[in-house]
């Protein structure tokens, strides 16, 4: 009996092979780090990945699929080549790191927990980075230049904590059921050296963000000390609004606010 999808887990399943077939090829090299899937669903990507990879843990809530991946892949997880986990990966998240060692992240994420899972993804230190599927409009604002309208606090939390690039697009003919927008691959490699705590970042970006229509300074004012101080010594103009600064330049004001 054929699986469906179902439409509180915000199942879309890529059925195009070309598109699987170009996820696989632009992995970067994750030599002698683990590998991740989050959402198999019917385990196309999931049979890819381990016909390029040793080995493999995914995370799967909903449970017929979990059960149609017990026995699709029995001969791998019977040889360790493959560890399935029931569960809201969220959930799993919440207890700590997914995985005790560096890991790397290949998901065609639902849609409507696109953003807390790249939260979790930054967020979480042995996380190295992630190549995901998510809506195109999603990846518009994640690679968007300050400026622009798409350019948000979330815009310049990850172009701070990750390189991240669009590698290619994906129509929703690629899919079934078929969704209402096209889709975008992303690739994120984390900034692992910037030693920086996820909770002071954020916490800076969301002030700063906080009023889109006021000022920079008037949003940091309420939060922070030597505004005014650090506005003349890295020469931001006062009535610059928080969309019309750079990341590395968000990036250099946090610094010295948090001295």
């Amino acid at each position: 009996m054929a699986i469906k999808a179902k439409k509180h887990f915000g199942q879309n399943f890529l059925t195009d092979k070309s598109f699987t077939d170009k996820i696989i090829q632009s992995m970067p090299d994750i030599e002698g780090v683990s590998l991740i899937e989050i959402g198999p669903g019917l385990g196309d990507l999931t049979k890819a990945l381990l016909e390029r990879y040793t080995v493999l843990r995914a995370y799967e809530v909903d449970e017929e699929l979990y059960e149609h991946l017990k026995d699709a892949f029995k001969e791998e997880i019977k040889a360790s080549r493959l560890e399935l986990c029931l569960g809201d990966v969220l959930e799993y998240w919440k207890k700590g790191a997914l995985c005790p060692n560096p890991y790397f992240i290949c998901a065609n994420i639902p849609y409507y927990i696109t953003t807390p899972i790249i939260y979790r993804i930054l967020e979480d230190k042995n996380c190295v980075g992630a190549v995901l599927m998510v809506q195109k409009e999603v990846a518009l604002k994640l690679t968007a230049s300050y400026g622009c309208t798409d350019y948000s606090s979330l815009s310049v939390l990850v172009q701070i904590l990750s390189d991240i690039s669009t590698l290619f697009e994906v129509p929703k003919s690629a899919f079934s059921p078929q969704p209402k927008v096209d889709s975008a691959v992303i690739c994120m490699r984390k900034n692992m050296k910037l030693g920086l705590e996820f909770r002071d970042i954020k916490e800076y970006i969301l002030t700063a963000f906080k009023a889109r229509g006021k000022t920079l300074r008037k949003n940091l004012l309420s939060h922070y000390e030597q505004v005014e101080e650090q506005f003349f010594k890295l020469d931001i103009k006062p009535n610059l609004r928080p969309h019309e600064l750079a990341p590395d330049m968000h990036f250099r004001l946090f610094k010295n606010l948090n001295k």
